[in-house]
């Protein structure tokens, strides 16, 4: 298929279906269909009210889809790619016991038995293979609900998709687990260029052995579905001959791809009718939901979304995918889908497609609204609206528009995006919170003081109308604090270019970007946003902010409630403990082996951090700068052998340079590290003594942190500029 216009719209779709399907199951998540029939009826909608769940939500099967896709990425976009390479994604981005996967304890979740044999040096496909792990464990549904990103890559060849899929499926599953990922894999490959979902499914069972459980069961129903049974009769053949019974294991995926084939060849066709079909039906609801969800949306369209009750706005584009690169953990279903669009180009030879000059929120589909909102907490606001809508300028063709009525004195419209933890995730307590964070929210803003904020508005209002730009930071108690930027009016029509510094948030995360519309008179209108955009390094420093409880108080201890200390949450936590009982801001502990923290933007490339370490016991540890994650990154490290080093992280550990050096535990020294295109230089207390260049697969951009290995470091603070 051609990569135009068309791919790139069934690409939105094709993940706005798959993020409407996982937030519409995943309420109901292991509830089987009588279960469901009696306490909740049909489900032909969100049911999130009724099971006090927030719609929007972090779950194992949008991060892995969307996370796991950027192997391409991160290994020079070969489409000749390894398990092994995908398997070493998954170590690079999964952060054990929080984020991306399911972790039930090796032997009881595929994905974490997988995982654990990654870590002790058993590579992808043995890593997932029956003969590691056994045919149940490597029977579960794992592979299939990871594998979207697979077939999204590749438009109208689902021969590739197949192949994707067999080794991506592997790194954790094996059999008929994998055979189901290729299958669900080569459908939404082919979904880009076929419109009978009868043909497609019958081509794709081409890709795997006549004699597997799952060709078996897929021919079965399409023998159904040719007589004279409703889908709900078919469900109750798949109870009796393909049900959870017959299939042990934690979620096994013959009795969850039967679900899927089934909600496909009954549901006629139909967005809302075929995500009824397999929700109703239960089992794994949030896995299933987002494959039948995916596959439509990629093969009809948005339209097709659309036609039937209102599944989009609820979801406003929102997607949290936590891992140990933060720095993407918010975004939304444009930015996934344009990833996803890129890799596709890359892969095949053609450069990335910059949209709006690669502005962050640029709102070039259809629908988008990238996770931006209306304040509702603002009285003001309820006659305020946001769309996305047709707009012709020199970069594009849409923006957002922010439709407001009877502004006056004291009477404005505010909208806003997150930018980091969202203020109504504080609302959340007890069984409501363990819930929403079973997978665990991991971030980093995507805003810091120093960074320039630069975006394009346009008035659509007869009268003046004032524009204000403003942040707001995570403060005392967690509360938002707001900074604006100066008033800017504007003439109907008039088209204004703002930027923006950050002032300084006093090492307080930044939580949203937003605009206050005010006006003097009586005004209505309309104000685009045709873009908005993060630019540059940050110049800052990070440490615990003035307003965390002094130190000198209750003999050093913090409190250590699970809110109140966002400053902490915006750092990525791959060590064993962050000790609160000193002075220091950070007092980091890894017993065994390396452990990090880190913070910032995949897009920072060149820049120097800075920090005044001290280390009471550790074999090494040091700074860590362009970190893509916890095997991806380089570091100033020092070491208990007496050595100064630059190493690089690229799965493995590569020293690039070292010196002697005459270390002492308990002894501040003040550490600096600078990167200038793949110059690396290595600074002790002022002097340059170590400095290499990274000529081999250098990396580019990435966060910074702390790194500390076999034992604790301790620092009060980190800058960058």
């Amino acid at each position: 298929m051609e990569l135009n216009k068309e791919y790139q719209e069934k690409v939105y779709s094709g993940v706005l279906g798959k993020i409407i399907g996982v937030y519409l199951g995943r309420p109901f998540e292991g509830w089987w269909y009588d279960r469901i029939i009696k306490e909740l009826g049909p489900i032909n909608y969100y049911v999130n009210d009724k099971l006090n769940m927030p719609i929007q939500i972090t779950d194992d099967d949008l991060t892995g889809t969307f996370r796991f896709i950027n192997a391409l990425k991160d290994f020079n976009f070969d489409k000749n790619i390894s398990s092994k390479q995908i398997g070493q994604t998954w170590l690079n981005y999964c952060l054990e016991n929080q984020a991306v996967l399911w972790w039930g304890g090796k032997g009881t979740s595929s994905e974490d038995t997988a995982y654990q044999n990654l870590k002790q040096g058993i590579h992808a496909p043995d890593s997932g293979s029956i003969k590691t792990n056994g045919k149940i464990v490597a029977e579960q549904i794992g592979a299939q609900i990871f594998i979207d990103g697979w077939g999204l890559v590749s438009p109208g060849d689902p021969d590739q998709a197949a192949d994707f899929a067999k080794k991506a499926g592997s790194v954790s599953h094996d059999g008929e687990s994998v055979y189901a990922a290729q299958v669900v894999a080569a459908m939404e490959a082919m979904a880009f260029i076929e419109k009978d979902t009868k043909k497609i499914i019958e081509h794709c069972k081409r890709y795997i052995p006549k004699d597997s459980t799952i060709f078996k069961l897929i021919s079965d129903i399409q023998d159904w579905r040719s007589g004279n049974l409703d889908w709900e009769q078919a469900r109750e053949k798949i109870d009796y001959i393909y049900g959870y019974e017959k299939f042990i294991g934690g979620v096994h995926i013959v009795p969850n791809h039967a679900l899927i084939i089934l909600a496909l060849l009954f549901g006629d066709d139909n967005f809302q009718k075929s995500l009824m079909i397999v929700n109703t039906s239960g089992w794994d609801t949030d896995c299933n939901s987002g494959n039948v969800g995916c596959f439509l949306g990629i093969k009809n369209g948005l339209e097709s979304i659309k036609d039937g009750p209102d599944y989009i706005t609820p979801v406003n584009d929102t997607i949290y995918l936590p891992t140990s690169n933060g720095a993407e953990t918010m975004t939304d279903a444009l930015r996934e889908s344009q990833n996803i669009v890129n890799i596709t180009r890359r892969i095949n030879g053609l450069e990335n497609n910059l949209i709006k000059d690669n502005a962050r929120y640029n709102f070039e589909m259809p629908g988008s609204t990238q996770a931006w909102k209306v304040n509702k907490l603002n009285d003001n606001n309820l006659n305020t609206r946001i769309a996305n809508v047709a707009y012709e300028s020199k970069i594009g063709q849409r923006a957002l528009e922010i439709d407001f009525s009877n502004l006056s004195v004291g009477h404005s419209s505010v909208v806003y995006v997150d930018t980091f933890f969202p203020d109504w995730f504080t609302e959340l307590k007890g069984a409501q919170r363990q819930k929403f964070f079973h997978y665990d929210f991991v971030g980093c803003p995507i805003v810091y003081t120093g960074q320039k904020i630069k975006t394009e508005i346009i008035s659509k209002s007869k009268n003046n109308i004032k524009v204000t730009l403003f942040i707001k930071y995570w403060g005392e108690e967690d509360k938002l604090q707001q900074i604006d930027t100066e008033e800017y009016e504007l003439l109907n029509n008039e088209v204004k270019s703002i930027e923006w510094t950050v002032p300084d948030t006093f090492s307080n995360p930044i939580g949203q970007i937003g605009f206050v519309i005010s006006s003097d008179t009586n005004s209505s209108g309309k104000l685009l946003i045709n873009y908005l955009d993060i630019e540059g390094t940050p110049k800052t420093i990070f440490k615990r902010p003035d307003h965390i409880e002094n130190a000198s108080k209750n003999g050093y201890f913090f409190n250590q409630e699970f809110y109140g200390q966002l400053w902490k949450r915006a750092w990525v936590n791959d060590i064993d403990k962050w000790q609160y009982r000193w002075m220091e801001s950070f007092k980091i502990i890894n017993g065994v082996g390396r452990g990090h923290i880190l913070q910032g933007s995949s897009s920072w490339k060149d820049y120097s951090v800075s920090s005044k370490v001290n280390f009471p016991l550790a074999s090494a540890g040091g700074l860590v700068i362009r970190s893509q994650g916890v095997k991806r990154y380089y570091s100033l490290e020092l070491t208990s052998k007496n050595k100064l080093q630059i190493n690089k992280m690229f799965y493995e550990l590569e020293t690039l340079k070292e010196v002697d050096f005459n270390f002492e535990f308990y002894k501040d020294y003040e550490l600096r590290f600078t990167v200038n295109g793949n110059k690396l230089s290595g600074y002790v207390d002022g002097k340059l003594l170590i400095e290499t260049q990274d000529k081999d697969n250098s990396f580019e951009s990435g966060m910074i942190g702390f790194i500390a290995q076999d034992g604790t470091l301790s620092s009060n603070s980190i800058s960058i500029e």
